[in-house]
């Protein structure tokens, strides 16, 4: 999501100076990539780039792409072939052993269903969504990015003659909220769908306003992730200290009544107040929360349950504590990089282990069905 809200930014800023812009989206990648399905770049008449589809290595190319499909107002989409070993011959020099389709978009500003219109309908929302992008691979009609799905509504404009199977698909990946490629044929023309899945930005609440919170904020908010702070001491819980939090001055008991928590939202116990950590840590295990983690040892926690009378192996398992990853970390900022990775790690569902020492493909293939 934070890719998004940087386009956007980069959009309405390109905007106000008279810029034209070209959208260029990673919607099919076979075999290796840096950046998979999904990754976006804003790129602006005058060469500015926000966002990335590749490790820089494509870049220079896709904005000599996005220059032309912004003179020629034409959505068009490349394929970069890396499959051959002299992978210098495309002048991209990838590395990566794989086939990349990228798609770009000029942006129309008076279309009210441009890419950036339909961009703005999840930004800063708390709610799953699919974007579905439309494009060929055997034609060169590119629809482009045409429509937004939430669980309630839909913003954009899908073509009549497939609008309801899309919907349906598009229904379909909010469930099992995993992108899928899907086949269409729209008058006996064969079109690819990328049904892309949207998850709303990591909500973290730090409950601790200490200086040590304070790389842990600026780390998450630099992820884009939505931060708030919450301590009952006005002079540590300010906005000059944590300039880009919510900031909640209160009691544990009126912490989570003024949050919404979602399967995004992680919590730190570190107020370095014992019984604010323990209260607020017997209120959260009543929730749903999917992350909680208490900054201290082992032994610190197991009295906290005790004294909750709320020991039990459930409650062990969901609490991270010690919270974060060992990775030798000593500082406040190191701590909160551990912090920072074992959140998106459990929240991510991965191991948290080497990459060297994973068998598969670093990325999930985005999956692909007639």
């Amino acid at each position: 999501m934070k890719e998004i809200t940087d386009i956007l930014n980069a959009y309405y800023y390109a905007q106000k100076q008279g810029k034209k812009a070209a959208l260029a989206t990673v919607v099919k990648v076979d075999g290796s990539s840096y950046r998979r399905p999904g990754a976006r770049m804003l790129v602006t008449d005058d060469g500015l780039l926000t966002g990335a589809i590749s490790g820089g290595c494509l870049e220079g190319d896709a904005l000599k792409k996005a220059l032309s499909a912004i003179h020629q107002q034409e959505n068009r989409l490349v394929m970069y072939d890396t499959t051959d070993e002299d992978d210098a011959k495309f002048g991209v020099q990838l590395g990566c052993n794989g086939i990349v389709h990228i798609l770009f978009e000029p942006i129309d500003g008076l279309d009210e269903n441009n890419p950036i219109k339909i961009l703005e309908s999840i930004n800063g929302e708390r709610e799953n969504a699919v974007i579905v992008t439309l494009f060929s691979l055997q034609s060169k009609t590119q629809l482009g990015t045409r429509s937004i799905i939430k669980s309630e509504n839909q913003f954009g404009n899908l073509p009549t003659s497939i609008a309801l199977e899309t919907l349906a698909d598009a229904q379909q990946v909010l469930a099992n909220e995993k992108s899928e490629l899907k086949n269409y044929k729209i008058e006996n023309e064969l079109v690819d769908g990328f049904i892309e899945f949207v998850k709303p930005p990591i909500a973290l609440i730090i409950a601790g306003a200490g200086n040590d919170a304070q790389p842990l904020a600026t780390i998450a908010h630099l992820l884009g992730w939505q931060v708030t702070i919450a301590d009952g001491r006005p002079t540590h819980a300010t906005l000059q200290r944590f300039p880009n939090a919510k900031i909640l001055v209160t009691k544990p008991a009126q912490i989570l009544p003024q949050l919404s928590m979602d399967t995004q939202t992680a919590v730190v116990l570190m107020t370095h107040n014992y019984n604010y950590d323990t209260e607020l840590l017997g209120l959260l295990l009543q929730t749903d929360v999917p992350y909680i983690g208490a900054l201290g040892p082992k032994k610190k926690l197991v009295r906290m349950l005790d004294e909750l009378e709320m020991n039990t192996e459930t409650n062990r398992s969901r609490v991270y504590g010690p919270v974060g990853l060992d990775i030798g970390a000593e500082t406040a900022e190191e701590i909160a990089i551990s912090i920072i990775a074992e959140i998106k790690s459990s929240l991510s569902g991965a191991t948290a282990s080497s990459l060297k020492e994973k068998k598969q493909a670093i990325h999930s293939q985005t999956k692909s069905i007639s």
